[in-house]
């Protein structure tokens, strides 16, 4: 059938047979980027959708459908947190770590969705994290095989 025959109905029905996107079970902690990133993402996939929409591209309305529940309910459930300053590591802080061989690397803790480990930020979820938190200055954090010292915190 040609998609001029196709109803908009039709991208709705096709949505019941897309997997919804799964949230995350963690506290939904974002920094002020994070937050901007979800209601940017938010504007994108409206605009998107209305384009193709009006195209009559049934999959991708249902996919695009799909994402905008998941970004709306992170959007519902964000709880905008910064970190309150002092000498421990926390969320929303900058954590410069110095392996056993003398290089150094740097991430930020941020929220689920705002995580991108190649850019230097990291869940607050994931175990790295998890293990920083707390810490101080000169304390060594097991990093796989090894274990890595915090020389700096932002």
């Amino acid at each position: 059938m040609s998609k001029a025959f196709t109803r908009e109905a039709d991208a709705d029905q096709l949505g019941d047979l897309l997997p919804e996107r799964t949230i995350p079970p963690h506290p939904n902690l974002v920094t002020a980027d994070g937050l901007a990133q979800i209601e940017d993402t938010l504007t994108d996939l409206t605009k998107r959708q209305h384009e193709v929409r009006a195209k009559g591209e049934t999959l991708a309305t249902a996919s695009i459908g799909r994402d905008l529940r998941y970004w709306s309910a992170r959007l519902a459930t964000a709880k905008l947190t910064e970190p309150t300053g002092g000498s421990q590591v926390q969320f929303g802080s900058r954590v410069t770590l110095r392996r056993p061989d003398g290089t150094t690397r740097t991430y930020r803790i941020v929220g689920i969705d705002e995580a991108d480990p190649k850019k230097g930020t990291l869940s607050y979820a994931s175990p790295l994290a998890q293990a920083l938190m707390g810490k101080e200055m000169g304390d060594a954090v097991a990093v796989g095989p090894s274990e890595e010292e915090i020389i700096g915190i932002e």
